[in-house]
């Protein structure tokens, strides 16, 4: 945060609000068990992913340099952002928003119905509720404090450095086995849609409605470039290739060399 943000709130939040949170948050992941390996393997590939977000955001947050409190601030979001995720799966046996419901205003229904945060004072809890609401969301509000929408994005950037990992990993696997969830149940057939396209190509973030297979579902992952924050956060896809995966199992395309190279050209280019 800026010095003016720090001005705006003063954060305090002992360590014991964190371990705290772990533990519930460990006991009540440990409420979804299933015989079904699939089941099983999909709400551990939500958990893991929560705990590698938490890292990541520690990450970017020490190399912005806040202070403890901010820092536990911003785990303690990373820990809930996806609460909503383990009964969505249960319920409706995919992760794809759209066909089931808001992953993170269920999560706040979790969170509310436990009593997670009554331990919080308002103004702390108010940014934790208001950045899981918002960490999903296409475009952030205008209206809305400075410090809020500083952790809000803080978490996007976290959220999209695992999620490119979970993603990549997954398209580069050796055995081949397709998991519905992790493709949203697209349809893995030839081409693109031209919406993709016109998206990226003008910079925009695709819109989740004109995605119609699992190669549109790709493209959107590389369009996640134009909703980075923080400079540590695009080092890291630097560093770590995340786009070049993923460009790797995309058709070749003149018109999709011509999205990466506007993105190289933006944003991949460490000179």
């Amino acid at each position: 945060m800026t010095h003016g943000e720090r001005r705006e709130v003063k954060i305090v939040l002992a360590k014991e609000r964190v371990t705290d949170l772990k533990r519930w948050f460990t006991g009540y992941v440990q409420t979804f068990q299933y015989n079904d390996m699939e089941l099983q393997r999909n709400i551990d590939l939500k958990k893991d992913h929560t705990r590698r977000v938490c890292t990541e955001i520690l990450d970017i947050g020490g190399k912005l340099g806040l202070d403890d409190d901010a820092l536990r601030l911003a785990e303690i979001i990373a820990l809930l952002h996806d609460i909503g995720r383990f009964e969505q799966y249960a319920r409706y046996q995919t992760f794809m928003d759209g066909k089931s419901e808001n992953h993170a205003e269920l999560g706040l229904q979790v969170l509310e119905r436990h009593g997670v945060l009554t331990p919080f004072d308002d103004q702390t809890r108010g940014v934790i509720v208001r950045s899981i609401r918002y960490h999903n969301q296409a475009s952030l509000p205008r209206e809305e404090t400075k410090v809020c929408l500083f952790f809000t994005k803080l978490l996007r950037d976290a959220d999209k450095l695992d999620i490119w990992k979970v993603v990549t990993d997954y398209y580069h696997r050796e055995d081949k086995e397709r998991n519905g969830a992790i493709e949203l149940d697209l349809p893995d057939t030839t081409g693109f849609s031209e919406e993709v396209y016109r998206d990226l190509i003008h910079k925009r973030i695709v819109d989740i409605n004109h995605v119609k297979n699992l190669n549109d579902f790709k493209l959107l992952q590389i369009g996640w470039i134009f909703d980075i924050n923080f400079p540590p956060t695009l080092q890291h896809i630097r560093e770590r290739r995340y786009l070049e995966m993923i460009r790797d199992v995309l058709p070749e395309s003149k018109e999709i060399d011509d999205i990466f190279e506007i993105i190289h050209r933006s944003f991949l280019n460490s000179t």
